[in-house]
């Protein structure tokens, strides 16, 4: 069965790559481009796991990581934080949230989140 992601993204060419890139390797992608649609999906979808970007409309990625984790229906979804918010602080406060990984988007190839995607879920 193919794994479920939740990949969230308000940037319609980034969205439309990343979910290209996923489909292609046999992933089921369900997509939201703001925070509030991130949690609704969340909880209908059910995902295997959240890529979740931090600058968004409505609510920002922290905001969904901390509401995906206060929330016993989805805290046990693992998050990647996929986004070009490099500083230590945002990396830092991403994965003291809860979220599993941080993938800073400038520095991956869509094949590298992939794999990194990929190796998370296993």
């Amino acid at each position: 069965m193919a794994h479920k992601i939740l990949l969230v993204e308000d940037d319609p060419f980034l969205l439309d790559m990343y979910s290209t890139k996923f489909k292609e390797v046999g992933f089921d992608v369900s997509v939201a481009q703001d925070g509030e649609m991130a949690l609704v999906k969340a909880k209908e979808v059910m995902p295997d796991l959240v890529l979740l970007d931090v600058v968004l409309p409505k609510k920002d990625g922290f905001e969904v990581l901390k509401s995906l984790k206060s929330d016993s229906q989805t805290a046990g979804i693992p998050v990647v934080m996929l986004t070009n918010l490099g500083l230590e602080g945002d990396v830092k406060r991403g994965l003291e949230l809860g979220a599993q990984s941080y993938i800073i988007k400038a520095h991956f190839t869509p094949t590298e989140v992939v794999a990194k995607v990929k190796e998370i879920l296993k």
